[in-house]
C-alpha cells in the first residue's frame, strides 16, 4: 500500500496540541506528541511538586489540551494543578478510553490517551465551576457523617434491646424528641417507668400508660455501658454535622451575592413538617434567592433533595443542551444495544451518581401520593412493573428539575383525576382506531337503571 493510501486511511488529528495522562495512585505517566520532544512519554510522582513539574513540562512542549482518566479521586489535585498552570483539561470515562486487548501497560494506556484526545474521540465529563464543587464536597462530606451516625443508632437500639426496653414500638423514631429525651435520662440513671414516660413530647402518639409498659426493662450495667458509649459517638457525629451546615450556609451565601433577587416572593411550602436530618437553616429561602425558582413545588423534591441536586448538578443547565441528554447523563433513559438491526437490550446503564439514588427514592415516595406523577407511577407499575415504574418517574422528576432550573417554568400539578382522565382518552383514541382499521364501529354502552 503506497504511503498517500496510508495517510488518507488514517484519523484526522483535531487537536495537535493534546497530551494524555494515565493516573496513578503513586506515580503519572504523561505522552505527548512524538515531536514535540526527544522522550514523548516521561513518567512523574504523584508529589504536588513532581505535578508542578509536571505542568512546566507539558507547557515547554507547547501543550494546550490534556486528556486524562477519572481514576478514582487520584485525578482530583492533578486535574486541579493543571487547570491553575492555563490547561485544557479533559476528564474522560474510563469506559471511553479502554486501549487494544493485549496491550495494557502503563505507558500504552498513556499514548493511547493522548492518540484518542488528538483525533477529538473523548468527551469531557461533567465537572461543576469551583464553589459549586466546594458544596458538594460538603454535602458528600455531611452525608457520610450521617450514614456513621446511622450505625451509631443502630448501635444504640441492639443496647435497648438487651434491656428489654421496647422504645422503638411506641415511638416512631428513637433519635426523635421523645426517644432522646429518654434515653439520655437512663445514661443519667433514671430507670424508673413512671418517671421516664413523663418525658413524652405531647405531639407522641402513644399515650403515657403504653410508654411507661415500654420502659420496664432489665437494666443491666453492661448494657447501660454500650448504650452511653453508642450516645456519646452520635452526638460527637451531630456536633461534625452542624459544622458542616454553617460551611454550606456559607458557601450559599457566596453563591447568592452575584445572583439576582426574585421578583415575586418565596411560595408558601407544600409541607410544613421537618424532615429528618434536615440542615439547621431555611435551605429553601437560599436556594430561592441563588436560583429564582422554587424547587419544592416540584412533587418529590423536598429543600434536601434540592440542595442535593444543585451540588451535584451546578446551576447552569445549558452543560445539557436538551433535557434528553441530562437524563441520559442520569442514567435514567433506556440503553440502545443494537446489533443486526435487532434490540439485544434496552436496561438503564448502571451508574454510581449519587443524585440518582435520591431520585429513584422520590420517585416510590411520589408514587404513594394523589397527584400526576402519583397516578403515572401506579398506572405504570401495574403494567410493567415497579422497577421501571421507579426509573420512569424519576427521570420525569428530573426533567421537571431541568426544565425548572433551566427556563424557570413553575410547576403545577394537574392531579392524579386529570391524569386518568387523560390516559382513558388515550385509551379510547387507541379502540377507535383500532376499529376503524378492522371496519367496526365503537359504541357507548348505556347504562340501564331499574
Amino acid at each position: 500500500m503506497s504511503k498517500s493510501k496510508r495517510k488518507s486511511q488514517s484519523l484526522p488529528v483535531i487537536n495537535p496540541d493534546a497530551a494524555g495522562i494515565d493516573i496513578g495512585g503513586s506515580f503519572h505517566v504523561v505522552a505527548v506528541p512524538p515531536d514535540r520532544c526527544e522522550e514523548p512519554v516521561q513518567t512523574f510522582k504523584a508529589f504536588t511538586g513532581d505535578v508542578h513539574a509536571m505542568a512546566r513540562w507539558l507547557a515547554d512542549c507547547k501543550i494546550k489540551t490534556i486528556a486524562m482518566e477519572s481514576t478514582g479521586v487520584y485525578w482530583v489535585p492533578v486535574y486541579q494543578i493543571l487547570e491553575e498552570h492555563g490547561f485544557n483539561v479533559v476528564l474522560s470515562n474510563a469506559r471511553d478510553t479502554r486501549a487494544v486487548p493485549g496491550r495494557k501497560t502503563d505507558v500504552g494506556d498513556a499514548q493511547w490517551i493522548q492518540r484518542l484526545h488528538a483525533c477529538g474521540l473523548l468527551k469531557a465529563s461533567f465537572s461543576p465551576d469551583a464553589s459549586i464543587a466546594e458544596l458538594r464536597s460538603y454535602m458528600r462530606v455531611r452525608e457520610r457523617l450521617l450514614d456513621y451516625a446511622a450505625a451509631h443508632i443502630q448501635h444504640i437500639q441492639k443496647a435497648l434491646t438487651f434491656m428489654n426496653i421496647q422504645l422503638n414500638i411506641v415511638v416512631s423514631d428513637i433519635t426523635g424528641v421523645t426517644g432522646m429525651k429518654i434515653i439520655r435520662a437512663i445514661i443519667a440513671g433514671e430507670h424508673k417507668p413512671s418517671r421516664l414516660s413523663k418525658f413524652r413530647d405531647p405531639r407522641c402518639k402513644a399515650d403515657e400508660k403504653t410508654i411507661c409498659a415500654a420502659l420496664d426493662g432489665n437494666y443491666q450495667p453492661e448494657h447501660l455501658f454500650a448504650l452511653r458509649q453508642a450516645v456519646v459517638m452520635y452526638d460527637a457525629y451531630q456536633v461534625q454535622v452542624d459544622e458542616c451546615d454553617e460551611q454550606i450556609e456559607a458557601v450559599l451565601d457566596k453563591l447568592c451575592v452575584d445572583a439576582s433577587e426574585p421578583e415575586a416572593p418565596l411560595p408558601k411550602p407544600k409541607h410544613r413538617t421537618k424532615q429528618p436530618n434536615a440542615l439547621n437553616f431555611d435551605v429553601r429561602e437560599k436556594l430561592y434567592r441563588l436560583i429564582g425558582t422554587d424547587l419544592t413545588q416540584i412533587h418529590g423534591i423536598g429543600p434536601f433533595l434540592a440542595l442535593r441536586l444543585i451540588s451535584e448538578c451546578g446551576t447552569d443547565m445549558n452543560k445539557w443542551p436538551t433535557e434528553k441528554h441530562f437524563t441520559s447523563w442520569l442514567t435514567l433513559c433506556p440503553g440502545s444495544k443494537v446489533s443486526g438491526g435487532k434490540v439485544m437490550s434496552s436496561h438503564s446503564r448502571k451508574s454510581n451518581n449519587r443524585v440518582v439514588a435520591h431520585l429513584r427514592l422520590a420517585a416510590t415516595t411520589v408514587g404513594r401520593s394523589a397527584t400526576a406523577l402519583g397516578a403515572f407511577y401506579r398506572r405504570l407499575s401495574s403494567r410493567v412493573g415497579k422497577a421501571k415504574a421507579v426509573t420512569a418517574t424519576a427521570r420525569k422528576i428530573a426533567i421537571l428539575f431541568y426544565n425548572a432550573m433551566k427556563y424557570g417554568t413553575k410547576y403545577v400539578d394537574p392531579g392524579a383525576e386529570y391524569y386518568e382522565k387523560r390516559y382513558a382518552e388515550r385509551v379510547m383514541k387507541n379502540l377507535k382506531r383500532q376499529a376503524d382499521k378492522m371496519g367496526m364501529v365503537l359504541q357507548k354502552k348505556e347504562m340501564c337503571v331499574s
